[in-house]
């Protein structure tokens, strides 16, 4: 099949998503199909990624709160570049406008949302949870679930990477969600690549002794992550224990953490890395992952932890909980500081109640197993017959047909 994947959150800068999407780009022609990923960004450009593998960008505007992403504005020309590819199989990856954008395209090809996003618990759960239920926020917020009950109308299957957050879309009225849990690329994070060397300078860079507990956070410096919330349960902890912060990313929030992680000798807010062999190394030599987001879909981070060997210190709900398998790791209750000091405390008294070992790495599940089910779901879907749309080709989806 031709899989065309209209990925608004796609950016050549990193994150989760690109980190999906790289592997994605070899995983699915590997299965003998073609990938066309159809992202907003800067220019027009059809990029070659390998055999069965393109890249296409479409100028749009930059998000004004991070210009490092772009949305689609001009669904013309989203839907130009789809009648020009010819996909026997087209995916949305955001529940915003994009999947409109996307239900709303005449063509006659089946077509699933990929649910890269939970915005209930990133923003209203997140802002509101203070001072009401979830319930309550639910029922304030259900133009939204609305909104997202119409695309499981318009789409062929939603797809949701994690078990919790199938469960609550579930709850809330979507009849065509199916679980395709992510994975982590095969063959890059192992508990093999520990380096006593990496050990020593993570302690002198934390200013630790030889028995300080290493922990380490990685992901997008934004609000959603509460970083603000783990630099300060870290610092609390260490008045009475000797544990250390790396956190490893970038994003807007940048100054802030630093000026957060000013009153503590044992906090750095590092710089990010795009080695992955690198993060593989830096996971297997640590002690713990801390994470701060209950919003996550699936947690990759928290996965990759996982396959390295690696302890996982996370909230009580989202996709960083759906990780946290039996004697791997703590949780805490979500958005509570003292609940988190109070679980890095535990951990640091008790550290060998929480395996390490490489039985829990092999279990960890692989983006290519997710991507076989995953085709397995489309190829189903892709046999069912179809009334076939009009479609009358524009000067411009003629143009692009021409590279396609």
């Amino acid at each position: 099949m031709r899989i065309v994947d209209v990925c608004a959150f796609y950016t050549p800068h990193g994150g989760g998503v690109r980190t999906y999407i790289d592997r994605k780009m070899k995983a699915l022609p590997a299965l003998g199909h073609e990938i066309i990923v159809i992202a907003p960004g800067t220019e027009n450009s059809v990029v070659e990624r390998g055999p069965g593998a393109i890249l296409v960008t479409i100028a749009q505007p930059a998000l004004p709160f991070d210009r490092r992403y772009h949305f689609f504005d001009d669904r013309e020309a989203l839907h130009d570049a789809l009648d020009a590819w010819r996909p026997d199989f087209v995916e949305a990856s955001s529940p915003w406008s994009s999947a409109t954008k996307v239900a709303q395209w005449q063509g006659s090809a089946p077509r699933a949302l990929v649910m890269h996003a939970d915005p209930m618990s990133s923003y209203a759960y997140r802002w509101l949870g203070g001072v009401a239920s979830r319930d309550r926020i639910d029922r304030l917020f259900n133009p939204f679930w609305q909104h997202l009950r119409s695309l499981d109308e318009a789409f062929d299957l939603i797809v949701s990477p994690g078990g919790s957050l199938s469960r609550r879309l579930t709850a809330g009225g979507l009849k065509k969600v199916k679980t395709v849990a992510l994975g982590v690329e095969p063959g890059i994070f192992r508990p093999a690549h520990a380096s006593a060397s990496m050990r020593r300078d993570l302690l002198d860079r934390l200013m630790l002794p030889e028995d300080g507990l290493i922990l380490v956070g990685v992901g997008r410096f934004a609000g959603e992550k509460r970083w603000p919330m783990v630099i300060r349960a870290v610092a609390e902890a260490g008045r009475s224990r000797p544990v250390g912060l790396l956190l490893v990313g970038n994003g807007k929030q940048r100054a802030k953490l630093e000026q957060e992680a000013v009153g503590s000798s044992h906090v750095v807010v590092g710089a990010p890395t795009a080695d992955r062999h690198e993060l593989a190394t830096l996971l297997a030599s640590a002690d713990a992952l801390v994470h701060g987001c209950e919003s996550e879909t699936f947690c990759l981070v928290a996965s990759e932890a996982r396959a390295s060997g690696l302890p996982i210190i996370v909230p009580n709900v989202g996709g960083a909980f759906d990780q946290l398998g039996a004697g791997a790791g703590l949780a805490y209750s979500a958005g509570s500081e003292a609940s988190l000091r109070d679980s890095i405390i535990r951990f640091y008294d008790a550290p060998g109640a929480f395996s390490r070992g490489a039985r829990d790495a092999a279990r960890v599940r692989t983006m290519d197993q997710h991507f076989w089910e995953l085709m397995a779901h489309y190829e189903r879907i892709a046999q069912v017959e179809r009334p076939r749309r009009a479609v009358t080709p524009t000067a411009r989806s003629n143009r692009l047909a021409s590279r396609a």
